[in-house]
């Protein structure tokens, strides 16, 4: 058999884990490489493959306002009374949003993960009235950018981008937020536990018990009955 590289071939795995010589290994994306991806899919363009394309340059300007970071588990964001002021866009790891009473008592709004990006989309949270806080769920390695550079970068690419792409993501989600509510309203508790299970079941294997239960709207113990009585149901 001709020894010469095939890209039509596809190698055993059992190759691929003991690294053989003959398996020839593309090498991994740059971080910006990586990032123009994220943000191209955020924004819902087509890269064309040519340096010189504007939508091209548009994402390598918009990607020199982000730097990378990494943190620890119930890292603070973003809190409140405090002016929400950077972009987060997500590469690895769960984060919550979240408002927290005077009492210490929490309603969880949303989680994000992987390849969503977070940032000010009500105008009083950019400000020192803002309520909302923004917390690492998990380890995360997230892309963050100042939040008026990145809002003035997309309004001076083009006309009306600025508000087409705010108003997506303030849409997306509001309409969770008062699906979720709707439900709290109208579902009983076990009912909602099992469209957690099937609308979000990696939020299920990685956030912790607790927090899930906050976003269910039922305390911890009641969280754990319906975890056993679903464990139940399977086996």
């Amino acid at each position: 058999m001709n020894s010469a590289f095939r890209p039509d071939l596809a190698s055993a795995p059992c190759m691929l884990g003991e690294q053989h010589p003959d398996i020839v290994q593309p090498p991994a994306a740059s971080e910006s490489t990586a990032l123009q991806n994220s943000l191209s899919r955020v924004f819902g363009i087509r890269l064309s493959g040519h340096g010189n394309d504007a939508n091209a340059r548009f994402l390598a300007n918009l990607a020199r306002l982000f730097h990378l970071r990494r943190v620890d588990p119930e890292s603070v964001m973003e809190k409140h009374d405090k002016a929400w002021a950077n972009v987060y866009l997500i590469q690895y790891g769960i984060m919550r949003l979240f408002r927290e009473a005077p009492s210490g008592k929490v309603s969880i709004h949303h989680f994000f993960s992987e390849g969503d990006i977070i940032w000010p989309v009500f105008g009083r949270t950019r400000t020192v009235r803002n309520t909302l806080c923004l917390t690492t769920v998990t380890p995360v390695t997230a892309w963050v950018a100042d939040f008026s550079a990145f809002r003035s970068a997309i309004q001076s690419h083009a006309e009306g981008l600025w508000p087409q792409f705010a108003l997506a993501l303030t849409e997306e989600i509001a309409e969770l937020t008062s699906m979720r509510e709707f439900r709290k309203h109208t579902m009983p508790a076990r009912d909602r536990y099992t469209l957690l299970l099937e609308e979000y079941p990696e939020l299920v294997k990685r956030v912790p018990d607790n927090q899930l239960a906050s976003w269910l709207g039922v305390v911890p113990a009641t969280f754990s009955r319906l975890k056993t009585g679903a464990g139940n149901k399977r086996s």
